[in-house]
């Protein structure tokens, strides 16, 4: 949710969306917010038997802690650029990193409560480029006004993701 609030701000600052700019803003995200969880995944493999005991509480903190922040976060004010922002790696390489860092703590949990990773991965970045580009094409017409309702629902899911691993843990659900 995070790539498509920043997608919006993108598409605020593009007087003409194309696909071809849509898509390269997607590209640059769902690249990264797939790469990320996948570097979290085998780190957190090398150490896991050490710590699988505690893999459910590892996940539901993880989780929990990013879903917190993205609600946090988006009650913030945070400008979007005024002049037209540039799809060159200089500009988007930052911001996809930026937004897909919290992505490597979800591989770490991911590892824990043993998901298959390429499945997962290829879903989040599918979804990620699709939800980026739907992102720039709003912020091109509507402007700001899904940014912090699209943060607070990532932020709600994420948390209620973490205690649905916590009780599946505890074996309530």
């Amino acid at each position: 949710m995070d790539t498509f609030a920043v997608g919006i701000c993108i598409g605020l600052t593009i007087p003409k969306i194309t696909i071809k700019k849509a898509l390269t803003v997607g590209l640059y995200f769902g690249i990264f917010q797939a790469g990320m969880p996948l570097i979290g995944y085998f780190a957190a493999t090398l150490f896991a038997t050490r710590v699988i005991a505690y893999g459910s509480w590892i996940a539901f903190g993880l989780l929990c802690f990013l879903g917190i922040k993205m609600i946090i976060e988006s009650f913030k004010k945070e400008n979007c650029p005024e002049k037209e922002h540039s799809l060159k790696l200089a500009k988007m390489l930052p911001l996809a990193v930026a937004t897909s860092i919290d992505a490597l703590a979800v591989g770490v949990s991911f590892a824990f409560i043993e998901v298959r990773i390429a499945p997962a991965v290829s879903l989040i970045g599918i979804t990620t480029l699709l939800i980026s580009m739907i992102g720039v094409k709003i912020g091109n017409i509507f402007g700001t006004k899904f940014k912090t309702q699209a943060q607070i629902l990532g932020g709600i899911i994420l948390t209620l993701l973490g205690g649905k691993i916590l009780l599946e843990h505890f074996g309530v659900i």
